[in-house]
């Protein structure tokens, strides 16, 4: 929010706008600790803290995980502190999909091993035959993304989900479709 004139400024092109509005927020900033310093008062930063080792500041609330596609929907700013919107399943349909999953890779996997080609001869027999043997196989890898490639949601490839995560998949899309649709509002607006 301290920035927001800087940056209100700098997205309609006002160069010199900008470098007033960040100049009165820098002059705030040496009036605010010229004060501390008469008074004597201590200064603690809220949202940085100091990392003797490397003599850095670094964010709190930063957030090092890895962004998930099936569970995180949008990262935002309240109060200074970054946060992820996440959509959060109960434990059951966590276990379910888990437990879902996991079978159709077991399955995968058992019926990989029985896919070899068989040797085909000129003549058919009762005990060859000109085919291969039919295996479940994944699909390719669908992954939706935005134009940035910021976001991405990937699906599994297996053939076929169970209906509760077929449903789950398709919500998941939807929720992805939105917040697609939101970030492009947002990149219009800054326009």
């Amino acid at each position: 929010r301290l920035w927001q004139h800087v940056t209100s400024a700098i997205n309609k092109g006002d160069q010199h706008r900008a470098t007033q509005e960040k100049f009165v927020l820098e002059e705030e900033q040496r009036n605010a600790a010229r004060e501390r310093r008469e008074s004597g008062t201590e200064w603690k930063p809220l949202l940085f803290r100091h990392d003797a080792g490397t003599n850095e500041w670094r964010y709190k609330y930063e957030d090092l995980r890895p962004w998930d596609p099936l569970n995180d929907i949008a990262q935002f700013e309240k109060d200074g502190i970054l946060q992820t919107m996440e959509r959060h399943l109960s434990t059951r349909m966590s276990n379910h999909k888990a437990t879902c999953i996991n079978n159709q890779i077991t399955r995968h996997k058992r019926s990989a091993k029985d896919c070899r080609r068989r040797k085909t001869s000129d003549q058919p027999s009762n005990h060859s035959q000109n085919t291969e043997s039919s295996c479940s196989t994944p699909e390719s890898v669908q992954e939706l993304s935005d134009d940035d490639g910021k976001y991405q949601v990937t699906k599994l490839g297996f053939e076929s989900l169970c209906a509760q995560c077929g449903k789950e998949m398709n919500h998941l899309k939807e929720i992805h479709s939105a917040v697609l649709s939101l970030q492009k509002a947002q990149q219009d607006i800054h326009r």
